[in-house]
């Protein structure tokens, strides 16, 4: 830890976390912000794959197709949430 620092770590954050989710994000929010990233993800794969031949491309496909069935999963329960529920 760097000395002297103006943001010291806080006694409710294990002090090598270097990220957190502000706690007050509902959960289409946080489904809405996982899906944007999982299509970045998914096209950097699909992108790389065109630059890497062998096993290599094999495993960047393979990345590219297994972040494309989370991506589907993401976006089922982003659809789901927004259908009323009936009582």
């Amino acid at each position: 830890m760097i000395k002297n620092s103006p943001n010291p770590p806080s006694d409710s954050q294990p002090a090598d976390q270097l990220f957190t989710v502000l706690p007050n994000l509902n959960s289409e929010t946080l489904l809405a912000n996982a899906s944007q990233d999982l299509a970045s993800v998914q096209a950097l794969a699909g992108n790389l794959a065109f630059d890497v031949d062998g096993p290599q491309r094999d495993a960047v496909l393979g990345i590219h197709r297994m972040v494309e069935g989370i991506q589907l999963m993401v976006d089922r329960v982003l659809d789901l949430q927004e259908v009323p529920i009936s009582h």
